[in-house]
């Protein structure tokens, strides 16, 4: 066999390789919608479909954040306790008044993005690993909110939070739009922004990034305050369908965004990813959850389902990247 031959090859197998990238999720889906279809009629149900997109919703805001934290070669470990401090800062306010509901999400981005600061200070200007820093982050965000509630879960909520989470506009349900604007906004910013670029090129190379101009401390910090605003935004809705604040309000989003995210193509090693593709894999995830509900099986099958993901994903990185 030729030289020329074996080019042939290799360039095939990376076409290959590349359109799987790029359309293997798709068709998965796909795939899987149609199984969830045949094992389970029920899935297809209208009020089984709203539910499924009621659950995404919160989970695809915290995501869209995770993959910032990613993209820089970090992870955020504090988002899901974030969510539960955030829930529970909404309860301090004592209204029943629709008018407070503003100055909520107010507190709750400023409170988010001073959780992102201090996320990023210890990642970028200390050199603490990210996981040790989100992981420290957590613990203290848990700390405080026993310290305050003593425990026990509050209810004392405006009506409207309720709306947030089940409310429709034109039959579109409202997370699901708020969902949409973050996301496009969140698009924009990385695939249509200097500051986009910068975060690629710090996720793949910092030296490079730093000699080109770009800090990648600066960008590093920027993308944990917008991991941690997006996980507190997604926590008020979820919240607006839970209804009764608990100190576990978000629990397993932590992982669940990880494993989306990398389900959707974004790249552990950083600098490789998109936010379509990582919402893709939080539309998988959940439907993969709902279907083994649906079918009765324990709920322990998730965390198994999860772990085989990851594993399936880092392998596949692994591979692409040798």
């Amino acid at each position: 066999m030729t030289e020329v031959d074996n080019a042939a090859i290799r360039r095939e197998g990376m076409s290959m390789a590349g359109m799987f990238e790029k359309y293997g999720l798709i068709v998965f889906l796909a795939l899987l919608l149609v199984i969830a279809a045949v094992t389970s009629p029920a899935f297809l149900g209208p009020q089984n479909l709203v539910n499924v997109l009621t659950i995404a919703a919160p989970l695809g805001m915290v995501v869209i954040g995770q993959t910032f934290a990613i993209l820089v070669r970090g992870l955020d470990l504090s988002v899901a306790s974030l969510m539960a401090t955030v829930a529970v800062l909404a309860t301090a306010f004592k209204a029943t008044d629709d008018s407070v509901i503003p100055l909520i999400f107010v507190a709750a981005i400023i409170l988010s993005a001073m959780v992102g600061l201090l996320n990023g200070w210890l990642i970028a200007k200390r050199g603490v690993s990210p996981f040790l820093a989100t992981l420290a982050t957590m613990i203290i965000l848990q700390g405080a909110r026993f310290a305050y509630t003593g425990g026990a879960p509050i209810s004392t909520l405006p009506p409207g939070m309720a709306w947030l989470a089940s409310g429709r506009v034109f039959g579109i349900p409202v997370n699901l739009l708020a969902l949409a604007i973050l996301a496009v906004f969140a698009g924009v910013l990385l695939h249509r922004s200097r500051i986009g670029r910068q975060i690629y090129m710090v996720g793949t190379n910092p030296r490079a990034a730093f000699l080109n101009g770009t800090s990648p401390e600066r960008i590093t910090i920027l993308c944990y305050v917008l991991s941690s605003v997006c996980a507190g935004i997604g926590g008020l809705f979820l919240l607006g369908y839970v209804g009764t604040v608990s100190n576990w309000v978000g629990q397993g989003y932590e992982l669940d965004s990880i494993v989306a995210a990398v389900m959707g193509g974004v790249a552990l090693s950083g600098g490789r990813g998109t936010i379509v593709g990582a919402l893709l894999g939080v539309v998988v995830l959940v439907v993969i959850s709902n279907l083994v509900l649906l079918l009765g099986f324990p709920i322990e099958m998730q965390e198994v389902i999860k772990g085989v993901i990851i594993i399936g994903a880092a392998a596949f990185y692994r591979q692409r990247l040798m």
